[in-house]
């Protein structure tokens, strides 16, 4: 996404309006297919286990996967065996769909499959469609619940719970579906969302908080933990790169250049190296670092953070749940 492109659906600009009859056709498209849908006349394969959707209503990195990281701890903590779904976006597997392990190399299951199966160890599937995916975990006896990573529109996918992220310092731009806007669907979409969760800035009435905590530094060639001397070059290849420095200028960080890139973008080891001259450090977000651990150096470091959402949020999680296994 170019950051003119970016600004103008933050900030809005006259331009726009010649996106207006590919905006009136994208929500056409968007409204017919959910009510094929909701009607029955496009089918939604009931799976043995409930499906937990977390996503959006915007194109960007909205927070989604550390809250698919904070679920799987909570249902594990509460008994569950959770397992995740994704598309894989930014990978291209042998075969869909494809099951993802703590080795499985980014270039195979896309960057955010890959952080999620080696943090947390459960069971990850990826594909195209994922129902299939979901169906290659069920099949494997693992799982009791899934999680599925984005596809709050994937609409053949059914599910008992929809979670959805909101970007608390961007909320929903300048308003607008795609192209004009950054949104996929209208905000009413959230009201039908059974939780719905506000990362960074302030949350309104109905929404729960989320932090993202900063936690050890690691070095990206998986050498072990190491606080990254100054003077550092930050790096980000995230939905939002501003979030990722902020989060180093709190920790007290001032790096000497920040470089944002493309989200889920693929890197070579030269054009990192050239980011930063003799003596100076290069740090990235987790995300990032799976997709260098190949080729990194000594002196590139990666932050972890890990979501907190709070009691309250947990305990009517799991009650809408149980409800949900009611159900089923």
């Amino acid at each position: 996404m170019s950051k003119a492109l970016e600004r103008a659906w933050q900030q809005g600009h006259p331009a726009l309006y010649l996106l207006a009859p590919l905006t009136a056709l994208f929500a056409l498209i968007s409204v017919s297919r959910r009510w094929l849908y909701r009607r029955g006349w496009l089918s939604s394969p009931r799976l043995s286990v409930p499906v937990v959707v977390v996503g959006n209503i915007s194109v960007g990195g909205n927070g989604k996967t550390p809250t698919v990281l904070y679920l799987v701890a909570l249902l594990q903590k509460a008994g569950y065996r959770p397992g995740i779904i994704s598309r894989g976006y930014g990978g291209k597997a042998p075969h869909y769909p494809y099951r993802v392990d703590a080795d499985t190399p980014a270039e195979y299951c896309g960057d955010e499959p890959a952080l999620m199966a080696q943090r947390t160890g459960v069971p990850v599937a990826v594909g195209p469609d994922r129902v299939a995916a979901a169906q290659l975990l069920i099949d494997s006896g693992e799982v009791d619940v899934l999680i599925s990573d984005d596809g709050m529109q994937h609409y053949r996918l059914a599910r008992q719970l929809e979670v959805a992220v909101i970007d608390g310092q961007r909320r929903f731009g300048n308003g607008w579906l795609l192209p004009m806007g950054p949104l996929r669907e209208t905000p009413a979409r959230l009201q039908q969302c059974d939780l719905r969760v506000c990362n960074g800035g302030e949350a309104q009435p109905g929404e729960y908080a989320m932090t993202l905590m900063p936690d050890q530094w690691q070095r990206v060639d998986g050498s072990g933990p190491a606080e990254p001397p100054a003077p550092q070059v930050a790096m980000a290849g995230i939905g939002h790169p501003p979030r990722f420095f902020d989060t180093l200028r709190s920790l007290g960080m001032a790096p000497v250049a920040c470089h944002g890139f493309a989200d889920h973008q693929p890197y070579e080891a030269d054009i990192l190296t050239q980011l930063t001259d003799t003596g100076q450090s290069l740090v990235m977000t987790e995300k990032d670092a799976v997709k260098c651990r190949g080729f990194a150096r000594s002196n590139w470091y990666y932050l972890p953070v890990t979501a907190s959402l709070g009691r309250n949020f947990d305990t009517e999680f799991l009650r809408k749940l149980k409800e949900s296994l009611d159900g089923l």
